[in-house]
């Protein structure tokens, strides 16, 4: 069964932590699939549009996107492509909390398009082309995992 994990807030460290890529040998190790199927429980729980492995404590490349209503594992993302054009939108993060608990918002510039390539829960190489929401929800989440809070770039709206 999965369950709703703790979410890490900032000033926590782990947050500003370059996180480790996963190795295959992992991928068939029930802890890690119960941490997969958990976090997807905590996002959904949350109301997150997206969740990375940092923000309930684990130093892993691992995050989950909410994709319509499906949920997407994506293991060890890396962006391969990404628009010229930029859209500035307001961004929330379940670890970003003002002082009465509540989540805090702000504008970023995040690229209109990208594309990615990933490992999937099994472990399979897949690659995703996304725009608008989704593309938004993905740069926001590896941002995650290279330490990088949306709070560091936010930007003037026009």
């Amino acid at each position: 069964m999965p369950k709703e994990l703790p979410i890490v807030l900032n000033p926590h460290p782990i947050l500003r932590k370059k996180s480790q890529e996963i190795s295959e040998e992992i991928f068939v190790q029930a802890e890690f699939r119960q941490l997969l199927l958990d976090m997807a429980e905590t996002m959904i729980k949350k109301d997150g549009a997206g969740l990375a492995a940092p923000q309930v404590g684990q130093n892993i490349r691992a995050i989950v996107v909410q994709k319509g209503n499906k949920t997407l594992f994506m293991i060890n993302p890396r962006l391969t492509k990404k628009s010229w054009a930029r859209e500035i939108e307001d961004e929330g993060c379940l670890s970003v909390l003002n002082d009465k608990g509540e989540i805090i918002y702000g504008p970023v510039a995040r690229h209109k398009k990208i594309s990615c390539a990933y490992l999937d829960e099994k472990g399979k190489v897949k690659k995703i082309s996304a725009e608008k929401i989704l593309a938004r929800v993905i740069q926001h989440e590896i941002d995650h995992l290279d330490g990088i809070l949306f709070i560091d770039k936010l930007v003037e709206k026009k």
